[in-house]
């Protein structure tokens, strides 16, 4: 048994294939896994739960109860800002899962055990992209599953992979966080995806299948920033007519300004609202990186909101699991 630190980056979630209950099938996630900003986490065993950090210490109490261990000892080291649009939730959660069973010498399965830490309902995209990064597309589910009321933790399986591609190594994303309230999460985003679901128009689902299969797909294959950008903002913005009466228009206040500021500068592509915000993305190349980085502080300024602006590589791996050096350790006594 050993002391071992857990590394992953954010995912950017760009829309669903489709929320409208006339479709065959439901949700089916678009997304990628990014390299920065980053959860990191350690775990060493022991005989109790020992974790101050609020947020993680109940997925480390599942964790420990799903796997049959004695406890563990868990120091969050960095987290991503929670709610703002970069799947910190199901990072924090599948980290704190991994770094509990490697500490124990296990090798948990997060895609089978994610339900029971409450992940990977809807979107399968924040557990593809914590196994094996890239972007990826799920499968959704079947519309038949769908029912009023949320099912309880467990009783769902994470949506497979259809799609995962690699990133491209000269790609950059340019991710905006404003600093204001927060995406929606927990009752009221159950609330609100429903009520999304239950009035969707299905002929947004036909046209956003329309983006993906002649656009988007291509533009990937073809290493094409700039295309797979255009693609995507156009994926985004079909989602976001869905969400306008949950979120005060096609994109949340103040992304919107942001996304509009973005897709006038030359050096961004493809700006969108990455979940339900408000962090706001484009894509961008790495000959362009400080011509992003500006143009998002400029963003920012415009709309008159305060926040961070950096600049991502994309994610072609999962998270990265690795001894702490000197860290082996005896069980508290």
């Amino acid at each position: 048994m050993s002391r071992v630190r857990v590394t992953v980056g954010a995912r950017l979630h760009v829309g669903f294939l489709n929320l409208s209950l006339a479709h065959s099938r439901l949700y089916g996630g678009i997304g990628l896994g990014l390299d920065e900003p980053r959860t990191v986490l350690t775990a060493a065993p022991a005989d109790r739960i020992e974790c101050d950090h609020a947020a993680a210490r109940g997925y480390v109490e599942r964790a420990v109860d799903r796997l049959g261990v004695s406890g563990a000892a868990v120091t969050v080291e960095s987290a991503l800002p929670r709610h703002a649009g970069l799947g910190s939730g199901t990072r924090l959660a599948l980290a704190a899962l991994r770094a509990v069973g490697r500490a124990h010498g296990l090798e948990p399965d997060v895609r089978e055990l994610a339900p029971d830490l409450g992940r990977g309902g809807r979107s399968g995209v924040g557990v593809a992209t914590f196994e094996s990064g890239g972007f990826v597309i799920d499968a959704g589910h079947p519309t038949e599953q769908f029912t009023p009321d949320r099912p309880a933790d467990g009783e769902w399986t994470v949506p497979r992979v259809t799609v995962r591609r690699e990133i491209p190594e000269a790609w950059r994303f340019l991710v905006v966080v404003p600093d204001v309230d927060r995406g929606r999460s927990g009752e009221a985003e159950e609330e609100s995806i429903r009520s999304v679901v239950e009035g969707a128009d299905p002929g947004t689902a036909d046209r956003i299948a329309g983006v993906v299969a002649r656009r988007l797909l291509p533009a990937v294959a073809e290493g094409s920033h700039e295309r797979f950008g255009a693609a995507i903002r156009s994926v985004g913005r079909l989602n976001g007519t869905w969400y306008a009466g949950e979120q005060g228009g096609v994109y949340r206040p103040p992304a919107g300004e942001i996304v509009a500021a973005l897709h006038d500068d030359p050096a961004c592509h493809g700006a969108g609202q990455s979940s339900w915000g408000p962090c706001v993305y484009a894509v961008t190349h790495a000959d362009q990186v400080d011509a992003a980085r500006a143009a998002g502080r400029a963003a920012l300024d415009d709309a008159g909101v305060p926040g961070e602006v950096l600049i991502a590589s994309g994610r072609n791996d999962g998270a990265d699991v690795n001894p702490v050096a000197g860290g082996s350790v005896p069980r508290n006594r």
